[in-house]
């Protein structure tokens, strides 16, 4: 219990400031897309892909708030399988909610990127290290078991 609350009172340093409720739940939404997160491929999600990711889809949020539409892509293809993912719920949770969501949402997801992004002045941190800190904190979910089980093999 200790540890989880001393890992939340880091993820919350790392975001730079204070959190309203509405933004803390927000960013406890983001987290759990993040640690649910699964790259295709053998590609691996890492610190810079989340602080990739996050930073996109506040550039795209804060072009919204001030009226220009702009979707900014993620640099490479983990960072923008991630962003796509945090678009789609970011949709879902404010459709309706108009421009002071998406300010609310940029703010977070920038928090987002300077913890990823160790702007914290974590200088010996890892390349896993926020991610790492993110699943302490949210495990993600067991995996639901395949549907039909693989193919035995027949030896003669």
């Amino acid at each position: 219990r200790r540890q989880q609350e001393a890992d939340i009172a880091r993820l919350i340093v790392s975001m730079g400031r204070p959190l309203t409720e509405a933004q803390l739940q927000l960013f406890f939404l983001i987290a759990s897309v993040i640690v649910r997160h699964r790259p295709d491929g053998i590609a691996s999600l890492a610190d810079a892909d989340v602080a990739d990711a996050a930073g996109a889809m506040a550039a795209t949020l804060e072009a919204a708030t001030r009226g220009v539409i702009a979707q900014v892509p993620g640099a490479n293809r983990v960072s923008e399988g991630l962003r796509r993912q945090v678009d789609g719920m970011l949709a879902e949770v404010g459709r309706d909610a108009g421009s002071r969501f998406a300010a609310e949402a940029a703010l977070v997801l920038r928090g987002v990127e300077r913890g990823a992004g160790h702007q914290d002045g974590d200088a010996g941190a890892g390349p896993e290290d926020y991610l790492t800190l993110l699943k302490r904190v949210l495990p993600p979910l067991p995996e639901a078991p395949r549907a039909d089980p693989p193919p035995a093999i027949i030896l003669p």
